[in-house]
């Protein structure tokens, strides 16, 4: 049985705002799955439903099953039960996660005391004992949130999120606003973690570079929709869908001066939840789009060895190419750089878009 298995999940917000829109996710425990996308993209909504912490308005449809109990048919006691204790959640922004008028070993000792039923002497202690596992001096647990570092709140994000035992931890953005520097030591801490305690991790980034460097899995979001799903190291270096591969492409590669004087980008903005554009979602933007895109809306489907893609021009080996692009090889991603299938207004993007294509290190 799979620690997490989420099945056709999808967000509705109130005015009809489709936020998640049929998601499937596995997790193994011991293992370490990235979310990527670009900023309104769907990433932080999936997370939050699996735990239901959306708003009231919100409409959630699909299964999260957590050890093969369904998060969302379950009451609210045991909703409360589960969380922290069972899955939890590391914020974006710890200075908005903290509250800045408590003592962050208070803050750390609370839910130990409302999960674990320890006494308050025996909940200090414990929070102490996680401090220093992240890598901060149990003594910092009468500081304040405004008298430590980013990286030392983080950390403290980190130990609150451990305080409980949980089997399942959700990362959200864990490395934002942080230098290099301290964004390594997060992340190296973090896989630590993971090996030591055999948990399961989601990790949500729009930096497929950090991502492909600490998960063993990677799904691509765009639009409320998984479009690429794979092992991480290849998702990054060789994407097939063309989405996936415009987001490797518009990081710089250290060693490699044509990517970091010219980085790529992808024009336009990703598309309001609220109107979606008809067939696939991507393809107003999308350099390779064929007329069928504006109607057809791909489902998942194989693109390799326990890969994934939502793309026409990608299949299963041996599987025959659409009719427009019938010289093409899907399976290889070669029709995703083959100038003739572009649609109008795209020209010399394709090219463009090989060009930055990230080689193997």
């Amino acid at each position: 049985m799979s620690l997490l298995d989420v099945r056709n999940l999808t967000v509705t917000y109130a005015g009809g705002a489709a936020a998640v829109r049929g998601v499937d996710l596995r997790l193994e425990a011991g293992r370490k799955l990235g979310l990527a996308g670009e900023s309104g993209c769907g990433k932080s909504t999936l997370a939050l439903a699996l735990l239901r912490l959306l708003p009231a308005g919100a409409r959630i449809t699909g299964e999260v099953l957590l050890d093969g109990e369904d998060v969302l048919a379950m009451k609210w006691g045991r909703v409360r039960a589960v969380r922290w204790a069972g899955a939890s959640v590391v914020f974006q922004g710890a200075m908005h996660s903290l509250n800045a008028v408590h003592r962050i070993g208070d803050q750390i000792a609370e839910p130990i005391v409302l999960h674990r039923k320890a006494t308050a002497a025996g909940a200090r202690k414990k929070a102490g004992d996680l401090l220093e596992q992240v890598g901060l001096p149990a003594a910092r647990a009468g500081a304040y949130p405004h008298e430590l570092s980013g990286g030392q709140r983080q950390r403290v994000m980190i130990a609150m999120a451990l305080a409980c035992h949980p089997r399942l931890i959700i990362a959200d953005e864990p490395t934002t606003a942080l230098d290099v520097m301290i964004q390594a030591q997060i992340l190296r801490l973090i896989e630590q973690l993971v090996a030591d305690q055999d948990l399961g991790l989601i990790m949500i980034s729009h930096d497929l570079a950090v991502l492909a460097d600490t998960c063993d899995r990677l799904a691509v979001m765009y639009a409320g929709r998984v479009v690429e799903e794979g092992p991480a190291q290849q998702v990054y270096e060789d994407a097939r869908h063309p989405y996936a591969r415009a987001l490797s492409a518009a990081f710089p590669r250290i060693g490699d001066p044509a990517s970091r004087f010219a980085p790529q980008g992808l024009a336009g903005d990703p598309p309001d939840p609220a109107a979606l554009p008809s067939g696939c979602t991507f393809h107003p933007r999308c350099p390779v789009a064929l007329e069928s895109c504006a109607e057809e809306d791909p489902a998942l489907r194989a693109a390799g060895p326990e890969r994934r893609a939502a793309c026409v021009l990608v299949g299963p080996p041996g599987a025959e190419a659409p009719a427009e692009r019938a010289t093409a090889e899907p399976a290889t991603g070669e029709a995703l750089r083959e100038p003739g299938a572009r649609g109008e207004g795209s020209a010399g993007e394709p090219e463009a878009l090989e060009e930055a294509r990230p080689s193997t290190p």
